[in-house]
């Protein structure tokens, strides 16, 4: 029993590490010039930065449109969503 144990480890690392070399080698064969795969991670950052730059911006004017909204409807929190509101847009 620990002999299959044994052996089951033995070729899932086999396994892992043929996968690793596999991937390895279909990198450098996409990617020979380092110069290239720099540049492709700097304009992968830059575009990820501005993604999360636009999307953080809709969902703060959504959440301040939704708070203006729930300020109407209840008028009695209203002048505390109002300063959270004005403090969160200024």
């Amino acid at each position: 029993m620990i002999h299959k144990k044994i052996a089951k480890t033995i070729k899932n690392t086999n396994e892992l590490g043929a996968r690793k070399q596999l991937i390895e080698e279909l990198f450098y064969d996409f990617n020979r010039n380092r110069f290239q795969v720099y540049w492709m991670n700097f304009t992968r950052g830059i575009f990820f930065g501005l993604g999360t730059l636009i999307g953080g911006t809709v969902v703060v004017a959504f959440l301040i449109w939704i708070l203006s909204q729930i300020a109407h409807w209840f008028p009695s929190i209203g002048t505390y969503l109002n300063q959270i509101i004005i403090t969160v847009s200024h």
